[in-house]
């Protein structure tokens, strides 16, 4: 048996293991199982593989994507690059760090830019965030990253005026705001500024709908949610995990 699991704090509400158990029976693969991890820190990572010696991939989610790096034995080349893992391969032993979000985020944006999408702002800061900087730097957008602190590289909410969000038509949430069960919440921007001309893409997928994404919608912008992106890096998890490509 194989055993694979998502390591993060509150998993509850989590889309992987259902997917993955549901994935696995698809496969035939009856002896592999997935199972969510909770740690209260991260430094319980050690004695979790020790208990579980028949680990062999694990997915990691908030707020371990940044954390679980010291950990690893061996980063590829995105995961050195952004500074944030969410993907882990375990061979004899040894941790593999991966980072998945990349590929979900960049296939599930590309099919939505129009050419007006050359500059972008993104909410928040975190490990998720991070993958998206990185699909922007490659994809050639600009961007300007929006905190609750402002630091040489972020601008804060309240500094986000309604020209500024008229000429940045791609705006990312990456932030948890609007996530189940706070589903009252939106990012505090000048909603108003939005056009039909921007893309508004949440990487919430719970609600299907954030507030984040309704304000979007109901000025005519365009919009997506995270599950598409969920389900991507899900399958190239997979295929890191078993050599077998995702169907």
């Amino acid at each position: 048996m194989s055993l694979y699991g998502l390591l993060g704090k509150t998993l509850k509400h989590s889309f992987s293991k259902g997917f993955f158990t549901d994935k696995f029976a698809k496969e035939g693969r009856t002896e592999d199982r997935y199972d969510n991890f909770e740690l209260e820190h991260i430094g319980q990572l050690e004695s979790l593989l020790q208990q579980h010696p028949d680990l062999r991939g694990l997915n990691v989610t908030i707020p371990y994507k940044e954390a679980v790096l010291p950990f690893l034995h061996a980063k590829n080349e995105v995961v050195a690059a952004i500074g944030a893992c969410n993907c882990i391969k375990i061979e004899n032993g040894k941790l593999h760090g991966f980072n998945t979000d990349v590929v979900g985020f960049r296939d599930s944006l590309q099919k939505r830019l129009q050419p007006q999408h050359t500059h972008a702002l993104v909410l928040g800061t975190g490990g998720a965030a991070k993958a998206v900087f990185y699909v922007l730097e490659q994809l050639g957008i600009a961007y300007q990253v929006v905190s609750r602190t402002k630091t040489s590289d972020t601008i804060t909410y309240e500094e986000v005026t309604p020209d500024l969000m008229a000429s940045h038509r791609l705006v990312i949430n990456t932030s948890p705001v609007g996530m189940y069960p706070k589903m009252d919440k939106a990012p505090l921007l000048p909603y108003d500024a939005i056009s039909p001309a921007h893309l508004l893409f949440d990487l919430i997928y719970n609600p299907e709908q954030t507030l984040f994404l309704k304000h979007g919608a109901d000025r005519g912008a365009q919009t997506a949610n995270g599950y598409e992106m969920l389900i991507g890096q899900a399958l190239e998890s997979w295929r890191i995990w078993t050599g077998s490509e995702h169907g």
